[in-house]
């Protein structure tokens, strides 16, 4: 049997051939510890991390002391968070965040909650934009950090980070984005958007699991941050425990390569989403979630009415692999508080799929999973009648 096609990419990508040619001499040849000073087997780990330090600074317009290497997004956005939490004590406890936000930064947002901090989860419009006048009406002397995602995981909305970082930083506020999402898909530049604090992965972009980064600005501000980890005092002490070189190697190779085709893969990609909408449009009660244009190129997320979404999903499993929301919530049982957030029923938000293009995705496989998924919601409907008004 052939595997189903993969249109899940927000979710995770497959790891580049290019990635792993890059990686493989740091598990056997170049294998030491980069925190031994003394020998050969250290210095040269230690050049092959700077190197990619500086790789992934280059791209976000950073310089390489400045990037943070972590486990991945979920933990450089604790560390941000909390970092700054505890850091800025003594200026205030106000933090605010948007409701669509992903469980890693709401998540530490609602654990400081219970120790005190006071938090402002912002709604959205219902394309999915945040409104820069709710944002600026919130802001307060005792607000020390907003946290605003570049792309949103589930609807692949794109936030305004210049006006955003613009308007906190004529308030001396810190701005941080999760950015997972973002990094090799849309330009990104730390210094024009006036993002202080900046999270990445390598696995939404054909990297390793397993290794992320976060960007700490080092001057006009200086960002302190108070540490999550302790033990050796690793990354200036911001992020204690051996660096991993095969990961972080793999990380920066696999940005070198989205950045270098970053633009044509825009382009190629939109074209593929677009496809597949003109096609699925073509049914009565699609209803497409997140600004129409503002999104990231390979991401379509729509809502299907008169379909139950677990039936709709196990009928798609034999053709394609996607999902109906966040990949690390997809198995609880209530609805995605990302559609929920654009006014979406219950039962848009139950029934809805989300389509992440990559880079190994052809037109082909468009046009056929775009076949597939008219003829299984017209065969859904007619099995079994869902009432007009459960839409």
């Amino acid at each position: 049997m052939s595997r189903p096609i993969y249109l899940d990419n927000q979710a995770t990508t497959p790891v580049d051939e290019r990635v792993v040619a890059a990686m493989l001499p740091y598990f056997t040849e170049h294998f030491g510890n980069p925190s031994s000073v003394n020998h050969q087997y250290g210095w040269e780990v230690e050049a092959a991390i700077q190197k990619a330090r500086t790789q992934i600074a280059v791209a976000i317009c950073a310089t390489p002391e400045e990037i943070v290497f972590t486990s991945g997004a979920t933990e450089a956005n604790n560390l941000a968070i909390k970092g700054v939490a505890e850091a800025y004590l003594d200026k205030g406890r106000h933090i605010v965040t948007v409701a669509t936000e992903h469980s890693a930064v709401l998540d530490p947002c609602g654990y400081l909650q219970s120790l005190g901090f006071e938090v402002t989860v912002l709604p959205v419009q219902p394309d999915g934009l945040l409104a820069l006048d709710d944002l600026s009406v919130v802001l307060r002397s005792d607000t020390i950090l907003v946290s605003v995602m570049a792309a949103n995981n589930e609807i692949g909305v794109l936030q305004p980070l210049a006006e955003i970082g613009a308007l906190c930083r004529d308030r001396g506020i810190l701005f941080h984005t999760d950015a997972a999402q973002a990094i090799g898909k849309i330009p990104l530049d730390v210094q024009s958007m006036k993002v202080d604090l900046l999270s990445l992965t390598a696995h939404k972009v054909y990297g390793p699991k397993g290794i992320g980064a976060l960007y700490v600005r080092r001057r006009h501000p200086r960002v302190q941050l108070a540490a999550q980890l302790h033990g050796g005092g690793h990354e200036r002490g911001m992020r204690s425990g051996t660096l991993y070189p095969p990961q972080i190697v793999g990380f920066a190779k696999a940005v070198e390569l989205a950045l270098d085709e970053m633009a044509n893969e825009a382009v190629r990609l939109a074209a593929l989403r677009d496809r597949l909408w003109q096609v699925l449009q073509s049914l009565e009660g699609i209803v497409l979630n997140g600004h129409p244009t503002q999104r990231l190129p390979g991401n379509l997320n729509v809502s299907v009415a008169r379909v139950d979404g677990a039936a709709l999903l196990l009928a798609l499993q034999p053709v394609v692999a996607l999902s109906s929301g966040a990949a690390c919530s997809s198995a609880k049982t209530t609805p995605s508080h990302v559609l929920k957030a654009l006014g979406r029923s219950d039962a848009l938000a139950y029934a809805s799929l989300r389509f992440g293009l990559g880079r190994f995705t052809t037109v082909a496989e468009i046009d056929q999973v775009a076949t597939t998924a008219i003829a299984t919601i017209q065969s859904l409907r007619q099995a079994v009648h869902i009432p007009q008004h459960a839409k």
